[in-house]
Order: C-alpha cells, then structure tokens, then sequence
C-alpha cells in the first residue's frame, strides 16, 4: 500500500494538487471500499488487483481535474455526509453561512414549521436546516431533474425523507404556498467569467447551476419577484452571495419589497448570506 501512495502522492504534487498524500489516501480508500482510518491503522495491507485497477483509474481523473467530490461521491456539509454527483454543485464551506444565519434569525428552533430551499441540488441546505429545526417540513426544488432526485437520496440516507419533498421546476413557478424559511444558492457567476474559473469547476461542475446571466444577477431578479409571495408573516429569507454582489442584490431585493435584515460573513470575510424578510 505504501508503494501506491507514493507514487500516487508524487503524481498529484506534480499536478500542483493540494495536500496530494490526503487525496492518495482517499482515493485508495475509496477503491479498496474502506475509510481514511483503516488505511491508517494497517498501512501495509496488500491492494487487490481490482482495488489497484480502479484506484488508477480515479488518479488519472484526478490528475484530469475532476473534483475530489466527484471521484468519491460524497461530500461533507453542516453536520452531515452527502452524496455528491456531477449532476449538482458540490457543497461548500461558504454555504454553511446561510445555515449559520438561518440559525440566528430563528432562535426558537421550534417556531419554523415549513422550509423552502430553492436550487437544492445535493439538498445540502434544506437536509441541514431540517435537521436544525426540529418540527420544520420542507421543500426542495431544483431546475435539474437528477439534482431532485439525488437530494431525495440523501434526504433518505439521513433519516429525513418522511420530513421533506424535491421537485424538478423553475424556481418557484411550481409552488403555492408560504414557507416560514426559503434559503437558496442560485447561479451567481457572470456568464463571461466562468471559463475563467478553476477548471475544477469550468470543467466538471453543472453550468446550470454556475451562469447568472450577463451581470450575474439573473437568478436574483427571479428571487426577488417570487419570494414577497412565498414568505409567511415573520418568515426570513436567507440567499447566498457571490463576491462583491451584497450592494445590487440588496437593491434588487429592497425594490421588490423585501427588507434586508443583514448579511452574515462567511469564514473569509466575504458577506455571504443575505437575510430578508
């Protein structure tokens, strides 16, 4: 084994990959169909041929630029532990703001009885929300069919498939009803500048889920019309930013009615998570 995650290891540094001995191991623990740990406890156990086969597979995509994420199939989030398919972004450090925000807007975890998320994708925000507020029911709708169905998926892996339900639509669209927290990360990268993005995710991640439009701001405007409708009385809004995007999305809201309650950092620095009501 020690073998293969040298060599392995040597490859990806020369590829420039961050903590490249890490990704060998996952890589190798992902093939062998075992975790990080026991890896670390038997670290000269022998790789099966078959474990070999598909262990050099998943380092050439690798080494091709393929998301970690997506080699493994699974992705951390919040507390939990989503399955991750190129069919959805994968989940991000930064998107935790807006659970974080949410949290601090509804203090009493019981006073939130029904969640909206809008372009759920992996589900990664509703499944965290849920599992924050205890007695909440939610709604999870995405434009990608396979992103639907995948956050049902993980919804059901973590025990909360009887408290949510996913539909494939356009934005709200869909909808009747009014939810006492809508959360969404919508697409917010300028068209023109996501080929100049890492190729990580030019490459591999859904366009769908990346293109705001011109100004990157397409998806807000569809935001800003729908959610005065979809807010119940005291209800909160929380929507992720893209860098630099806190000024024209706050007057896109303010103009629809909506009034900005704050915008929480994320870790960075960067405001992240726009709070409406």
């Amino acid at each position: 084994m020690g073998a293969f995650l040298c060599r392995a290891g040597q490859h990806l540094r020369a590829a420039a990959i961050p903590s490249p001995r890490m990704e060998a191991r996952l890589l190798l623990g992902h093939a062998m169909g075992t975790d990080l740990s026991a890896l670390l406890r038997d670290p000269r156990a022998a790789v099966p041929p078959e474990a070999a086969q598909t262990f050099a597979a998943l380092l050439q995509r690798r080494l091709d630029g393929a998301p970690m994420a997506y080699l493994t199939g699974r992705q951390g989030f919040w507390t939990l532990d989503l399955r991750t398919t190129p069919d959805t972004l994968i989940p991000r450090a930064d998107t935790e703001t807006l659970v974080e925000a949410a949290l601090d807007a509804f203090p009493d975890r019981a006073a939130v009885g029904h969640v909206l998320d809008l372009g759920t994708g992996t589900g990664a925000l509703l499944l965290a929300a849920l599992s924050e507020f205890p007695r909440a029911f939610g709604v999870g709708v995405d434009r990608a069919p396979g992103a639907a169905a995948l956050a049902r998926r993980n919804a059901g892996e973590h025990g909360l498939e009887h408290r949510a339900a996913f539909l494939a639509g356009d934005w709200a669209t869909a909808l009747a009803g009014r939810f006492d927290l809508v959360l969404s990360n919508p697409p917010y990268i300028e068209s023109a500048a996501i080929d100049g993005l890492m190729p990580e995710v030019s490459r591999h991640e859904p366009r769908l889920a990346l293109d705001g439009g011109t100004d990157g701001l397409d998806a807000y405007r569809a935001l800003a019309a729908a959610l005065p409708g979809l807010l119940a009385p005291g209800g909160r809004a929380v929507l992720e930013l893209g860098q630099g995007q806190e000024g024209a999305v706050s007057g896109l809201m303010q103009a629809a009615g909506l009034e900005c309650r704050g915008c929480r950092p994320d870790l960075n620095g960067v405001p992240r998570a726009l709070v409406l009501a």
